[in-house]
């Protein structure tokens, strides 16, 4: 178990975090998610070692790895980290990369020769470079090179394994799989993982549970399921996915739209916080066109985006804009159509006017 206890850090007169409180659990598998300076790095190189919290302590397994007092260095904490850059040393072949860990790692192997070359050949074919032992970085391709991070980082069994953005730097496809890897290597070594990443749809994808920072705080920990389809603040719900935030009258826990009054929205697990600004949050999946009516909600189209097994629909309804995301077998609209805007999964509620 890692704990982050109340820590925040001050660069000078700049707070990067405020206060962060975090529990990870053994073998568990976190995503930091966030936009560009929201604190997730730093959080990363504090549970690393590199630095020491301004207020706060950050423990493992009841053992304090860093107070305002003290610092246990990087090569002390049983940890492996993965970097977005690789980090390679262009004159070590792939199997001196796995080795060099196993000799100076906290964890290290106290075998002879015999045992540490049986898990270098251990790592590397859990990782699918066995065959690749000899090489050198220049003579591997991005997602090998990410795959030799991967097996530096795993070789000595840490407790904890630190990764910062490590398939940024890799295209789409390989992406994708590397992700299928990393998933397969969290089952096998049943390390924790911390994974940094400013990409909401990898982190959806990958992880237990999804931390999102924005401005040194953070806003929600929740599963990936969870924080989709229940974001506490207008910034996750707009950060994590698209999510049209319409605007109306929360009364006992039903919903008027400001834009028309007499359709009724019931309360499919609307956070508090969300009430108290008087917003509804939809995602685009949750709505539902139809032809235009006489009464109820009414858009027109502005824009129509085929995206294979969707059609992506931007509709303008009165001074708002809304994102719209239909099956390809739903019935088809084009720019300029009228349609009328429905809630998927609501019963229809119509004519009951709540007054301010």
């Amino acid at each position: 178990m890692i704990k982050v206890d109340n820590v925040s850090k001050k660069y000078g007169s700049f707070t990067a975090l405020h206060s962060i409180d975090l529990e990870i659990g053994n073998g568990e598998f976190i995503a930091v998610l966030g936009p560009s300076g929201c604190g997730k790095t730093t959080l990363l190189k504090l549970l690393a070692g590199f630095m020491g919290p301004t207020e706060g302590t950050i423990s493992m397994d009841d053992t304090v790895l860093a107070s305002t007092k003290r610092v246990l260095p990087p090569e002390k904490r049983n940890i492996g980290m993965v970097f977005q850059s690789f980090a390679l040393w262009p004159h070590m072949t792939v199997a001196e990369h796995v080795k060099l860990p196993l000799s100076y790692h906290p964890n290290k192997v106290k075998e002879g020769k015999k045992e540490m070359q049986e898990r270098i050949n251990e790592v590397l074919k859990l990782v699918g470079l066995a065959a690749l032992a000899e090489r050198f970085p220049s003579e591997l391709s991005g997602g090998q090179k990410q795959r030799v991070a991967l097996a530096r980082a795993i070789a000595p069994l840490p407790n904890l394994l630190l990764m910062d953005e490590p398939l940024s730097a890799l295209d789409v496809e390989l992406r994708m799989e590397m992700r299928k890897e990393i998933q397969k290597l969290h089952r096998e070594t049943k390390a924790s993982i911390v994974f940094v990443t400013h990409d909401q749809g990898e982190a959806l994808a990958i992880a237990d549970k999804i931390v999102v920072m924005n401005q040194g705080r953070i806003e929600q920990i929740a599963p990936p399921e969870v924080l989709y389809t229940r974001p506490e603040t207008e910034f996750v719900a707009t950060f994590v996915g698209k999510c049209n935030l319409v605007k109306g009258q929360w009364r006992d826990d039903q919903f008027v739209p400001t834009i028309v009054s007499n359709t009724i929205w019931p309360d499919l697990g609307v956070a508090d916080s969300f009430k108290e600004s008087g917003i509804y949050p939809v995602r685009p999946e949750q709505f539902q066109l139809m032809p235009a009516q006489s009464e109820g909600l009414q858009g027109i189209i502005s824009f129509v985006q085929y995206q294979g097994h969707e059609i992506h629909y931007t509709v303008e309804v009165d001074e708002e804009t809304w994102t719209i995301h239909e099956s390809v077998f739903a019935p088809r609209f084009h720019t300029g159509d009228f349609v009328g805007i429905s809630l998927k999964n609501a019963p229809v509620q119509k004519g009951a006017l709540i007054s301010s």
